[in-house]
């Protein structure tokens, strides 16, 4: 195989996996509106709630998601996107035990909050990484 053809194909290889990455951010959204889909009956039973704090517990996530997208612009800038990928990561996996382990309602929002500033974090830093990371030549098409 020449150098040139596998060099061709490698880059085609990371080219895609670049691209798949830069998706993952903007999944998180969905998913956790899937998972809290889910859970809304075990949470309405489990600390007895009312529509009003069934709504509160569901949405708590989403004023974490303004947060994180409000300050996530300025930690990339000051710490490098990576970094702030990895911090985000971080807040998913805390967030991921609190909401799995909560004594009360109050405990399970903090940490559906925390939770949310992950995946605004995540949705806003991530297509700014891939784009980092890519090719100069294939900046501008949109899929770098």
């Amino acid at each position: 195989m020449s150098p040139k053809l596998r060099k061709g194909r490698e880059a085609r290889f990371i080219y895609g996996w670049f691209a798949l990455w830069r998706r993952w951010g903007g999944l998180l959204f969905g998913y956790d509106t899937a998972v809290i889909s889910g859970a809304i009956g075990f949470l309405q039973k489990r600390f007895e709630l009312d529509p009003k704090w069934t709504g509160w517990a569901a949405s708590s996530a989403l004023l974490g998601c303004v947060i994180g997208v409000a300050f996530a612009g300025v930690l990339s800038d000051r710490l490098g996107r990576k970094k702030t990928l990895i911090i985000a990561a971080i807040l998913f996996l805390v967030s991921g035990i609190g909401t799995a382990l909560p004594r009360n309602l109050a405990e399970f929002v903090i940490f559906r909050i925390i939770g949310g500033i992950g995946v605004g974090a995540a949705s806003i830093t991530s297509p700014m990484y891939s784009r980092d990371i890519s090719r100069s030549s294939s900046r501008a098409d949109g899929f770098g």
